[in-house]
């Protein structure tokens, strides 16, 4: 949306934001409370305004509604029948799920941006266990979700590992959801395994306790590192230095070849008629637009004068 309205928006602006605006919210996953809790404790009206009273977000914007963002401090009344709207309340009614700026949960924020050989991932920190911030382990690599549950079943996954699971970008099969892989990694997180998950698809914001990097790019469908990435490679997943490192030397990399997806998108279920959007798909991080906004149109040339 950004990029189509001619805004620049990297993930590096994401990761600067989230180093200077603190946590404030203790909601699911990274906490217990629910949706409903959050607005008992202050909700929306209480949150914008620590956030503008401490010059963390811009009030001049233009919303659906006129008076910049001061006027979702206000929270809806009735009286007498009618709707009207009262300022929201100026304490936090429970500091365990929400906090002033000046008590925050952490100082910064839930995402982080991790670079290294294998590219440019997110991820998600706030609902991360302390001792999960750093992981080092061998690699598992598949080429579709369902296919970790296969190996856990038939107890063939190490007691540590990072799960590689690729060609689950917009060009490979248009980057759905991976939401079968969250309960079976949080289970074996609680066992006691060191686990994490690297990808080039993408996760509910519901997930986050187990160390996931998403949307990574390049992606394997275009040729990306990750599509050489083999079973046992060791990877470091670090949020404290923000890097994602595959342990093989710049050599080994650069000879392997690039794998192929071993589970290609069939044309049984209607994705054939967008295989023209996935091979002409950009970058996750620009967006992953299948159009160019900067095509160039030649002008129109005046008629001509000349009598056919």
């Amino acid at each position: 949306v950004a990029r189509a309205a001619g805004i620049t928006l990297t993930w590096d602006d994401y990761h600067d934001i989230a180093e200077v605006v603190p946590l404030l919210v203790r909601l699911y996953p990274n906490g217990q409370a629910d949706v409903n809790q959050f607005a008992a404790a202050g909700g929306t009206a209480f949150l914008l305004r620590e956030l503008l009273n401490h010059g963390l977000l811009h009030n001049d914007v233009e919303t659906v509604v006129t008076g910049g963002l001061q006027a979702y401090t206000h929270e809806p009344r009735v009286y007498e029948g009618q709707l009207g709207y009262a300022e929201g309340p100026p304490n936090s009614a429970d500091e365990d799920i929400l906090r002033p700026v000046d008590r925050a949960f952490d100082p910064h924020g839930g995402l982080r941006l991790l670079t290294g050989n294998l590219g440019r991932a997110l991820i998600k920190v706030s609902a991360l266990p302390e001792d999960r911030h750093c992981i080092e382990a061998p690699a598992v690599v598949v080429d579709d979700q369902q296919e970790l549950a296969r190996l856990h079943a038939a107890k063939r996954l190490p007691h540590d590992f990072v799960a590689v699971v690729r060609f689950q970008g917009p060009r490979a099969n248009g980057m759905p959801e991976l939401h079968s892989l969250t309960p079976l990694l949080g289970y074996l997180q609680d066992q006691g395994s060191r686990i994490a998950l690297v990808t080039d698809g993408r996760l509910s914001g519901a997930s986050g306790k187990v160390p996931s990097a998403i949307h990574l790019t390049p992606e394997a469908a275009a040729g990306g590192p990750l599509a050489k990435i083999r079973d046992g490679d060791v990877i470091l997943l670090d949020t404290i230095h923000n890097r994602l490192e595959l342990k093989v030397d710049a050599t080994t990399l650069a000879a392997r070849q690039v794998a192929s997806n071993s589970h290609p998108s069939g044309i049984d279920i209607g994705r054939v008629l967008f295989a023209g959007n996935r091979a002409r798909v950009g970058l996750p991080e620009e967006g992953a637009l299948s159009i160019s906004l900067y095509e160039t149109v030649p002008a129109p040339q005046p008629a001509s004068k000349e009598t056919p």
